[in-house]
């Protein structure tokens, strides 16, 4: 997402190095959708893999709906949405399918059952292999799950995001579905790169984000600081103890990055072990609930 959009100015060729020094560490899963740009952010990945496509399993996203301009126009999943968005996203991306196909959000105007219906043609059709569901109530998951099996649920998940623990990922171990975790470093906060609003570059969407303002920042650094603390006694980084973390719960975390130097710093918290001490530890100043501020300025799309 950031290499598009969001996080400030872009550089495309980093961003293609970024991804081709990605698959030479073994990195084998890339997450998009066609909201990041909008649009040009599956391009970007379709570039980046031409000619080594069959090394990843490919990600993207639908259901967020935007013009070309980048001006929000709300939420859809009708069939007729679902169908010509796969086609789309294809024509992007330079492939003749998506290993894994996600509905962005869900549309509170349709029947998770019309749309999980349409991605099942898409199915059959060979255009998909699997099909997923991002920030999805528990409910709506088994409704899906019914039309056809899910093979993953997209939320946010971190030490400063652990809401999913409450509902969704006991229904999702109970139905034999994956959990992919997004923001698993709270949007670059957890790396310890960030104290103030200042410190993030213009444009970048966080400035706005409720857990990087005011008291809840003050609050969230102080978590931050005990973060650092803790790295620093195992000499790793903040950012490879937060994505330890949430290796060590049995899910998948897709930390985005736009750069090499980033990449290489994630991909290093594979080598961190954690002790059961360090979990407990990280559990006691992480609990549940601990972040201050929503994580979004906007909730109403989420958990649907």
């Amino acid at each position: 997402m950031g290499m598009s959009e969001f996080y400030g100015t872009a550089d495309e060729d980093e961003a293609v190095r970024t991804i081709h020094r990605a698959l030479a560490l073994g990195v084998s899963f890339l997450d998009t959708a066609d909201v990041y740009g909008p649009f040009t952010n599956e391009r970007l990945v379709g570039r980046a893999l031409e000619g080594r496509r069959d090394e990843v399993v490919l990600a993207t996203k639908f259901g967020n709906v935007r013009s070309t301009e980048g001006e929000r126009l709300g939420i859809r999943g009708d069939r007729l949405y679902v169908l010509a968005s796969c086609d789309a996203s294809l024509q992007r991306l330079g492939t003749d399918h998506i290993d894994l196909y996600y509905q962005h959000r869900v549309d509170p105007q349709v029947p998770i059952e019309e749309t999980v219906g349409a991605m099942a043609e898409l199915v059959e059709a060979g255009k998909v292999r699997y099909l997923g569901l991002s920030e999805t109530a528990p409910e709506t998951i088994r409704r899906a799950h019914a039309v056809h099996p899910i093979t993953a649920i997209q939320s946010e998940y971190s030490l400063w995001t652990r809401d999913p623990e409450i509902e969704v990922l006991p229904t999702i171990r109970e139905l034999g579905i994956g959990f992919v975790a997004y923001s698993p470093l709270g949007r670059g906060f957890l790396s310890g790169r960030f104290r103030s609003p200042e410190d993030l570059p213009e444009g970048d969407f966080r400035r706005e984000n409720p857990r990087f303002r005011g008291e809840n920042l003050d609050r969230n650094l102080e978590l931050v600081e005990r973060v650092e603390e803790l790295a620093a006694e195992k000499d790793v980084t903040p950012g490879q103890l937060a994505l330890a973390w949430v290796l060590a719960q049995g899910v998948l975390p897709i930390p985005g990055t736009t750069n090499v130097e980033h990449l290489e710093e994630n991909v290093g918290a594979l080598e961190v072990e954690l002790t059961e001490d360090n979990l407990r530890e990280l559990d006691s100043v992480f609990p549940l609930g601990a972040a201050s501020g929503d994580r979004y300025s906007d909730m109403s799309s989420v958990n649907r």
